[in-house]
């Protein structure tokens, strides 16, 4: 654990949980805590569970038995708008942007998720409008000035190359103002210099204050980025620690490499 920014409260629970496909078991009694200020990686090999977990704990699948909660509060149940509102960002294996918005745009997204003003008060443009308007854009530009793509501001997110439109999802997630980012292959398809230099944005992120929950499959930048690791095989978890911890574990060992665990 990194002292410097963990600051030991606990920030996620999530509690023996299950979730059930028909018969298939995709999460078995899952069990898993973060603290503030933490990076935690969550990983196994494909299909392990890992983006299902995310998706139970961001509100599109609800368990058949078990809870999450965050910041001591229950999320099973909120709708994904709250969850959002309470703290809880998250990126995609997948970059899902509106391709026919500007990059600015789809940032402000983001930022729009706090604002207040009633259908009827945007339709008719209220000074309340307009203020969080500005204040949206403001905050949008804000973070796209952080994750490195400012000046791609104005360009249609379709023509943005991949790398760019990577950083655009998580500019948008930040613009939310979460106390939780949830990172879902943010390296998939990268070159080394850039899976580098995403290494030294998510620190960035987690010294700007945000805890940060990380699925990755390059293993280098999930040993070199994160404090914690979960590991997860077929729904369950296998092994839980420390990144050093979890390089030596003989059951990681075996997941990854298809041999027996007395064989690893």
């Amino acid at each position: 654990m990194n002292s410097r920014t963990a600051d030991g409260r606990q920030l996620l629970e999530v509690d023996n949980v299950t979730l059930r496909f028909g018969g298939l078991v995709a999460l078995d009694e899952v069990n898993f805590a973060m603290r503030t200020g933490e990076i935690l990686g969550l990983i196994g090999p494909n299909g392990a569970g890992k983006t299902t977990c995310f998706n139970v704990m961001t509100g599109m699948y609800r368990p058949t038995a078990g809870t999450v909660r965050f910041q001591g509060r229950p999320l099973i149940g909120r709708k994904r708008h709250e969850i959002t509102r309470s703290g809880i960002a998250r990126t995609f294996q997948n970059v899902r942007l509106f391709p026919e918005m500007t990059a600015l745009e789809n940032v402000m997204v983001g930022a729009d998720i706090r604002d207040r003003t009633s259908v009827l008060g945007a339709l008719f443009r209220v000074p309340r409008y307009w203020r969080e308007e500005r204040a949206s854009r403001a905050k949008a530009m804000e973070m796209m000035e952080f994750v490195g793509i400012a000046d791609r501001a104005g360009e249609v997110s379709r023509n943005l190359p991949y790398g760019v439109q990577r950083r655009l999802e998580i500019a948008r997630a930040l613009a939310t103002d979460p106390a939780l980012l949830c990172l879902d292959e943010p390296a998939a398809g990268f070159n080394p210099s850039e899976k580098a230099a995403l290494l030294q944005l998510i620190r960035a992120i987690r010294d700007r204050g945000v805890t940060v929950l990380l699925i990755e499959h390059d293993m280098r930048l999930v040993m070199e980025v994160t404090d914690h690791i979960v590991v997860l095989e077929f729904g369950k978890k296998i092994a839980e620690g420390s990144p050093a911890e979890v390089r030596e574990d003989p059951r990681v060992i075996a997941a990854y490499l298809g041999v027996p665990t007395d064989a690893a």
